[in-house]
């Protein structure tokens, strides 16, 4: 039987960061606070820093407008590779994606690299509306 060591060249893996808040426009700060301390470790520059809060600001605010009453805001982070990935998610009592033509869809696509929306059904006549979007940062390697 051959063990396999892990490579020692290879940076380890960064799991994924979940926060469940409750999905009012409260508790919005608290993902905010998260999505910057994750770019810092990630050693995105300030101004990589301040677009990825204001997109994750923009998703949340977004989903919570479209939330049902008393239900959970799930956002998850995927650092890694000097970029982040942020799912972001919550039950709607309706079917309905965000809209694309507002002013705050605008105003994500341009600070986030990749938006992509989605809703599906779910349990008991909701519907799981998602938010997905991934920010590189700025950093130029080897300049």
């Amino acid at each position: 039987m051959t063990v396999s060591q892990p490579d020692s060249t290879s940076e380890p893996a960064i799991p994924p960061v979940e926060v469940r808040i409750a999905a009012t426009a409260v508790q919005i700060s608290v993902v905010r606070a998260v999505a910057a301390d994750l770019a810092m470790r990630e050693d995105f520059d300030l101004d990589a820093i301040a677009d990825l809060k204001l997109a994750v600001d923009e998703v949340c605010s977004t989903l919570v407008r479209l939330a049902a009453p008393g239900v959970v805001l799930s956002c998850e982070f995927r650092p890694g590779a000097g970029e982040i990935t942020v799912r972001a998610g919550v039950l709607s009592a309706s079917e309905t994606l965000p809209r694309k033509d507002s002013f705050g869809w605008q105003v994500l696509t341009t600070l986030a690299d990749s938006v992509q929306a989605s809703v599906e059904s779910a349990q008991d006549g909701f519907h799981l509306v998602r938010i997905e979007l991934a920010k590189r940062s700025n950093s130029v390697v080897g300049g």
